[in-house]
């Protein structure tokens, strides 16, 4: 799949929610400086923003809690605490409808810079709810991963980011742990490993 049959406002949600690497436990926005350079580089704000060290926190919760809802996506138990923190967050960004020629978007009742890039965001949520392709935006199955990815395929069953490193990775174990239980359950017949 190539990076533009995905979405623009896909691209924006997974973008944000990438912006920690788990498995190499690099941050991105370890400042608001970084946040506000971030939110730049996306067109979400001008070169001035402010954005403050409140606004991290509020960001990094966002951010958090749409992992978990993309975790939610790929069929696996988010955890409810960042989902419940994402709703407490999103409280304090209100949003209302603007209608112009070309339909209408969600943006922020708040004007401030960050609340402004906010409102952006959640109206890339609500885009893609209405063309129904916000379920295809998932989080890696793999703990150590959580790696948001757009799932292009026909029936929407990816569960992990990419065949070559987590879905290798997670299909080696799944194999290794089947050929355990044969070994130690000699009456089941030891079928192929791709039977199994």
């Amino acid at each position: 799949m190539t990076e533009g049959t995905v979405p623009p406002a896909i691209r924006l949600v997974r973008d944000f929610v990438n912006t920690y690497e788990p498995q190499t436990d690099v941050e991105t926005w370890s400042t608001a400086d970084a946040l506000r350079n971030w939110l730049f580089e996306k067109h979400l704000v001008q070169t001035h923003a402010q954005v403050t060290d409140t606004d991290l926190a509020v960001a990094l919760t966002i951010r958090e809690g749409l992992r978990n809802i993309l975790l939610r996506h790929a069929g696996h138990e988010p955890d409810s605490g960042a989902v419940d923190a994402l709703s407490d967050a999103l409280a304090g960004l209100p949003v209302r409808v603007d209608f112009h020629s070309d339909g209408y978007r969600l943006i922020s009742t708040r004007s401030d810079d960050f609340g402004l890039a906010l409102g952006q965001v959640l109206d890339a949520v609500r885009q893609r709810s209405e063309d129904r392709t916000w379920p295809r935006l998932k989080v890696g199955a793999r703990d150590t991963c959580r790696w948001a990815f757009y799932d292009a395929s026909r029936n929407q069953v990816r569960r992990w980011c990419s065949m070559a490193g987590c879905g290798n990775y997670i299909k080696m174990r799944r194999a290794y742990a089947s050929r355990k239980s044969r070994a130690h359950n000699p009456e089941v017949p030891n079928l192929p490993a791709e039977l199994s």
